[in-house]
């Protein structure tokens, strides 16, 4: 059986970030989602623990000032802390939000097993397990907010430097920079294809605040993104990797959420609904479908109503939707919506628009007959699909009736839109 390793990829904590956009809504929601970064640290330190990890490694903006609190430092080392007593060793390197010359190493000290990459230059550590080197780690950080322009920080990364700089060999061998990598060019950027050249096994990655994978099936360089969204612009789950690399095997990562409130922006179809109540209704049970699928202990979300409805007018009134926000927010403490907005459209009255003749008479008629004869409307499309070699969908005879329909409402719409109605 080949050698194995396994650890968490973390990074952009972002400890003693301030959340946006709530404060003037709801101060118990703001306070709230305050702590919602340090829970989400300590979070990712019970990960570690209690899936035995070989060790953790955080790939930069631990901290979200330049200048952080000592309560967030004491926080911070507490959590390697606690890993230095299970036996989980660290790996960091610095960002641009918390770069190498802002570090108060004086203010706490760190376990012995932490380890922080240096920003002048590349750095390399060797993970021992029962004395065996089993993994050579390569990294450097940040050593001002801005990295030089032009300078490559991943250079001089690579297995063959490791093997020098530590003078062992070992089965693994892991990158960890803070870069935006082709993604973002203003923050140390990178070409993806040096960093496959240097023959590092993994690169873990930070910077970027969405979770980013070069190749699901063998990942080799990844971006866990931050660990707590902290406004509706980090909306979506939110957490780190669990990276697993195997001698003869594709490297394996498993998506952990440590975010205790996610972010989220829905849409409410509300086409169905007959009365205010009811689209109220609809509104939560969309919370409750967005909160099974993000699996988190609460969620922020701004809601937007859609879809056409008679109660297009009574949702114009003054004063509708912002009591139909505080019911919403009132029948659910786990939810909090800070935005209600309404982007339904009245329903066309087809009748009447025929009956005044004008060019909408004329495109619902001419819809009518097209749909009337179903063989040449699917003989049409078949040979559209045929012309530009494109597969034919699949139960397209059950669907088209209701996709003519579809199309004449949308056509309606443009109408619509045009005259400014």
């Amino acid at each position: 059986m080949g050698k194995r390793i396994t650890f968490l990829h973390a990074a952009d904590l972002h400890l003693g970030a301030p959340m946006r956009g709530l404060r003037a809504l709801s101060e118990k929601w703001a306070s709230r989602v305050a702590e919602a970064i340090p829970e989400a640290f300590d979070s990712l330190v019970e990960a570690a623990i209690e899936r035995e990890v070989d060790f953790v490694i955080l790939a930069g903006d631990i901290f979200d000032q330049a200048q952080p609190s000592y309560a967030n430092y004491l926080r911070f080392a507490a959590g390697l802390a606690r890993l230095d007593a299970a036996g989980i060793p660290s790996y960091l390197c610095t960002g641009n939000h918390d770069p190498y010359v802002s570090w108060r190493t004086d203010l706490v000290d760190l376990p012995p097993s932490t380890h922080m990459f240096p920003a002048e230059k590349p750095g390399f550590a060797v993970f021992e397990k029962v004395g065996e080197p089993l993994a050579l780690l390569g990294g450097r950080g940040f050593y001002h907010k801005v990295f030089e322009a032009g300078a490559n920080i991943a250079e001089g990364i690579s297995r063959r430097a490791a093997q020098e700089a530590c003078g062992v060999n070992a089965p693994f061998a892991v990158g960890v920079i803070h870069t935006g990598l082709n993604l973002d060019v203003n923050k140390a950027p990178v070409n993806p294809r040096d960093l496959l050249r240097s023959e590092m096994d993994y690169w873990a990655l930070g910077h970027i605040h969405q979770p980013w994978v070069d190749d699901q099936d063998d990942p080799h360089i990844v971006f866990s993104g931050c660990i707590q969204g902290r406004d509706v612009n980090e909306a979506g789950a939110r957490g780190c990797y669990l990276v697993t690399l195997e001698e003869g095997k594709s490297n394996h990562i498993e998506f952990l959420s440590l975010a205790s409130i996610v972010w989220q922006t829905l849409n409410v179809d509300v086409s169905a609904c007959q009365t205010v109540d009811e689209i109220a209704t609809e509104a939560s049970k969309e919370l409750f479908r967005a909160n099974a699928q993000a699996q988190c202990d609460s969620m922020v979300v701004r809601l937007r109503l859609v879809g056409q409805t008679p109660l297009h007018g009574i949702l114009q009134e003054p004063g509708i939707l912002s009591d139909m926000r505080d019911q919403i927010n009132a029948a659910h403490s786990t939810f909090f919506c800070d935005s209600l907005r309404d982007a339904t459209k009245a329903p066309w009255d087809k009748d009447a628009l025929l009956v005044e003749g004008l060019f909408p008479a004329v495109l619902l008629e001419t819809a009518e007959r097209i749909k009337a004869n179903e063989g040449e409307t699917l003989r049409y499309i078949q040979d559209e699909f045929l012309q530009r070699d494109l597969k034919l969908p699949h139960g397209l005879h059950e669907q088209c009736e209701s996709m003519q329909d579809k199309a004449s409402e949308i056509a309606l719409d443009i109408l619509r839109c045009e005259v400014g109605q």
